[in-house]
This record gives C-alpha cells, structure tokens and sequence, in this order.
C-alpha cells in the first residue's frame, strides 16, 4: 500500500512547516529510491505528477520502496513565489547540500539532503518551467563517481534530451539536490517538463510515463516504457544580462540554433536602444526561455544545451 504522511523537520526553524509525504514498500526487496518536487514551489506540473504517480503506484508489483515529497518549498507554494524561497530570497536548488545554521531556505536544504536523500539508492527531482519561464523538456545529471548510473537512470526517464554537468567549480547548476546527491555517491537526476507555472497533461503524463521508466530500469516494477535513445549534451549555457530592460527572445524553445545566430535582445522600456545583443556561443538546442519581457539586471535570459 502507498502510505500518505506528512514530514515535520527537528529544526526549530522549520517546525511550523509541514510537508506532505508519500511511503510505498512492495512486497519484494530493492532500492529505496527518493523522489521531489516543488524544489521551485511554483513549478506546478512536477508537483501534480508526483502526486499522480503516488497515488496510480501499484505496490503489489513493486520491489523496494519508495519516499516522495511533492512539494519541498512549501513557502514558496503557499505564497507564489517563483524560484526563491520568499523568506530568505534564496533559490532552495542553489543551496544543497545546505547548512543547519544558515537562513531557512539553506536550513530547508540541509534537512531535505540529511533526512530524506542520504542513504537512498537514487533521486528524481522532478521540476517544471517557472512562472516565467517556457521550457523544452529534458532531464540533466551531474558527474562524478555515479556518473554511469546516472546516466542510466536520465535516459530511461524518456524524454529526448539528456544534459550531463561537469563537476567540480563551474557548474552551471551549482547547489543543486542533484549535484549535491551526485557528490556523495548516489545516483540522481533533474528532469523537467511543463512549463510557465501551468499544469498540463502533456507535462504531467511526459513525467509520469519518465517515472515508470526509472523503476524499470532500476528493476523495481516489471512496467514501463521502453524509451528511444536520447540525445546527448554535454555543456549548458546560461546568458544572463547585464543590463535590466524589455527582453525580446529571437528564438523559441526546442528549437536548434547555430553559432553566431541572434538568441535575442535587451532593449530599454521605449524600445528606442537595444542594450544587449544576445547570440549563440555554440550550436545546439533552446532548451528554456524566459517568457517574460521584464528582466532584471543580471537576469537569466535563455538556456542552451550543446554538444
């Protein structure tokens, strides 16, 4: 059966922050694999698709078990705030492996990391396009000494393009519940689907069927789809502007761009000077867009995967 909890962290800081849970064990022995969502509380796809997959689990054919949190930053849910946990502003999927003495969002991390990811034998967190942000699905991992095997599990997720980050300083995804699950030795990816802070079908559905394919591969469940091969990117490239202004993308997500080739511009507000002028460093693949035409300065723009 599929245990439905609620998680109450021992630090006083978060003591008032209650976090719904799901539990499932089958009747056979295997991996206890971990899965997340609402790292982003507004990332609203990722969460319904784990509440979905939860609640449609069959246990009677499951080997091991399973913990789901749906919705991690629950301040950011509650409150509608994109990307940043509203009480200390900090993005909670910069601050993993986190801090017990740090600021609530570092102190989330530090007790998401230390009572539900360590000692799992793999992660799914699962996320979404932001309010502000139009996305092509993907699913990233992180190297390191589960590389292989976290390879394994983001190309049975199904989805078509697969990013690996380099690690070490540099990353571009720096702090992630991934990164930091991939540094101590467990196998874990970030895969992403859905998109402006809407729920779709197609997003649920595309994480639900990706779901499936992790427990097939980790031979947990005799179900699941057979994914085609996906493609393969090897670096991630985030251009962020150093002007605030009116952004105007010149490209669209999934689509395949060249270097050299215009991504878009930054204009001031009566569109009379274009401040910045974006292009490709590399070919490759949009992958997300900000959707919004307001950016601040230092603001993300783009995001574009490469081979």
């Amino acid at each position: 059966m599929v245990e439905r909890r609620t998680i109450v962290f021992s630090d006083p800081r978060l003591s008032d922050l209650e976090h719904p849970a799901f539990g499932a064990r089958g009747k056979r022995d295997g991996p206890h694999v971990v899965l997340i969502a609402g790292v982003h509380g507004c990332e609203y796809s990722s969460i319904a698709a784990v509440i979905r997959f939860m609640s449609e689990l069959d246990t009677d054919v499951l080997a091991g078990s399973i913990t789901a949190v749906p919705v991690v930053s629950v301040q950011s849910f509650e409150q509608r705030s994109p990307f940043v946990v509203p009480e200390d502003g900090k993005n909670l999927n910069r601050c993993f492996p986190g801090s017990p003495d740090g600021t609530l969002a570092e102190r989330l991390a530090f007790a998401v990391f230390g009572q539900v990811i360590t000692g799992s034998d793999a992660v799914v967190d699962v996320h979404a396009g932001d309010l502000v942000e139009a996305l092509e699905p993907f699913v990233m991992y992180d190297g390191g000494p589960a590389e292989d095997f976290a390879r394994g599990l983001a190309a049975a997720y199904g989805i078509r393009y697969v990013v690996r980050q380099a690690p070490g300083p540099g990353q571009t995804v720096a702090g992630s519940s991934s990164a930091a699950a991939a540094a101590a030795g467990i196998p874990a990816i970030t895969a992403e689907a859905g998109g402006c802070g809407l729920v779709t079908e197609e997003a649920v559905a595309a994480h639900v069927r990706g779901l499936d394919g992790v427990l097939r591969y980790l031979q947990m469940s005799p179900d699941g789809p057979t994914p085609a091969a996906p493609v393969y990117l090897n670096s991630f490239v985030w251009p962020r502007t150093p002007a605030a202004g009116w952004w105007e993308p010149a490209v669209r997500t999934g689509e395949k761009v060249s270097a050299g080739q215009v991504l878009g511009t930054v204009s001031t507000l009566d569109g009379g000077t274009v401040l910045e002028t974006f292009t490709a460093p590399a070919g490759g693949v949009i992958l997300f867009v900000t959707s919004s035409p307001a950016v601040a300065a230092d603001g993300l723009l783009l995001g574009l995967g490469a081979a």
